[in-house]
């Protein structure tokens, strides 16, 4: 079978949307498979549904079912400490750090404290079957992308097949480990909302932050196909609809949510734009010609599945479902539909009205697609058959 490879990106609340699409691809797949994804690489929220799929010792069914239920459940409590006190402490500690030459005093600084996705993450997810998996064939590889402040590069921590190696590129390196819960907590700290964390010798925060080319870590686990997942509805040309004129200047919740786009998204959509037209250019050229003028590229299979609506119209309707300390802090800073900036605020809806719009429109644009879905899994059902025939 094919060496595919999941990437899922970052996004925060976002993610949510994946999981709907992961449900949709379990039903189309035969009920009794293993991961149909050997190679699994994450980045922020993407990381933990990655990491949580690798790590499940059932089958992918079974992984997605138990991921669903989690997410179905998820509260901003579950995330982050979310009273008035918790967040009048993180303005007071942002603001104390002027006086410090903006360096945090006892711990990293941030506007919310995630001790409770710690404690989430550490009850629910199993690393310990990463390592099984792998042994069993039944895993190539899981990377999990998180940027080092000190450096400035995207760090892939991988853990995979003995035989995989690192790799260092520009302002990016594969670096294989033994992946702890400390790489999915930094892999998804969203600058100055959560705190960075301490792996070895640097500090690292958000794993979309400086990655210039998110589906390079895939290519290098050696992936002959990819699949990806986005959480943005640009790919759309149902949504490309000519906004109204700017009644005012930017809040700061509009310029913030622009700046987080520009972190999770932006950098994606131009990898795939980028690997499609590298495709294009080398089907124009023999395979033998290619051999023989040493070219060691080679074209990517892909499928991309993104919403197909838009994705901050929902979270403009769903803001008022956050807790009132939060609903406060939104509204001061402008993140909401009516200054138009709900974008910044789809970042943190954790609440199940948000969560469970977005599973079920991927769910639905998965479902859209299942006959060309199946064409491209057709070894998978094929071979799944044909070992039900033998039993």
């Amino acid at each position: 079978m094919k060496k595919r490879a999941l990437v899922l990106s970052g996004g925060g609340a976002r993610a949510a949307y994946q999981v709907g699409v992961l449900q949709a691809l379990a039903e189309l797949l035969p009920a009794d498979i293993n991961n149909p994804f050997p190679i699994i690489c994450g980045t922020s929220a993407g990381a933990i549904n990655a990491v949580a799929l690798a790590s499940h010792p059932g089958t992918f069914r079974e992984a997605v079912t138990g991921l669903a239920s989690l997410w179905k459940t998820l509260t901003p409590g579950h995330i982050f400490h979310d009273g008035w006190g918790d967040l009048s402490k993180g303005i007071s500690l942002l603001a104390m750090s002027l006086l410090n030459e903006g360096v945090g005093g006892k711990k990293p600084l941030s506007l919310l404290d995630n001790a409770p996705l710690w404690q989430l993450l550490g009850d629910t997810i199993h690393l310990e079957n990463i390592e099984t998996a792998i042994k069993n064939n039944r895993l190539l590889a899981v990377s999990v992308s998180a940027m080092g402040y000190s450096s400035g590069k995207s760090i892939s921590f991988f853990e995979g097949v003995p035989e995989l190696q690192g790799w260092n590129r520009y302002r990016r390196a594969g670096v294989p480990t033994r992946l702890r819960l400390e790489h999915l907590i930094a892999s998804s700290a969203i600058p100055t909302i959560f705190p960075s964390v301490r792996i070895d010798q640097d500090y690292y925060g958000d794993g979309a932050l400086r990655q210039l080319a998110p589906i390079s870590p895939a290519l290098h686990l050696g992936a002959e196909s990819v699949f990806v997942i986005g959480v943005s509805g640009n790919r759309s040309n149902r949504n490309w609809i000519k906004k109204k004129p700017a009644r005012h200047s930017p809040s700061m919740g509009q310029i913030v949510g622009h700046l987080f786009n520009s972190a999770f998204i932006d950098a994606m959509e131009g990898d795939l734009e980028h690997m499609e037209r590298l495709n294009e250019l080398l089907d124009l050229i023999p395979p033998e010609r290619r051999e023989e003028a040493g070219l060691i590229l080679r074209p990517v299979e892909n499928r991309v599945i993104s919403p197909s609506r838009s994705v901050d119209s929902v979270a403009g309707r769903c803001i008022r479902y956050l807790p009132g300390s939060l609903r406060f802090f939104m509204r001061a800073i402008g993140a909401t539909a009516k200054s138009g900036g709900a974008t910044a605020a789809s970042y943190l809806l954790f609440v199940n009205e948000f969560i469970s719009e977005l599973m079920a429109m991927g769910y639905q644009d998965t479902m859209w697609e299942a006959e060309d879905l199946k064409d491209y899994f057709a070894d998978i059902i094929e071979s799944a058959d044909a070992a039900r025939q033998k039993k």
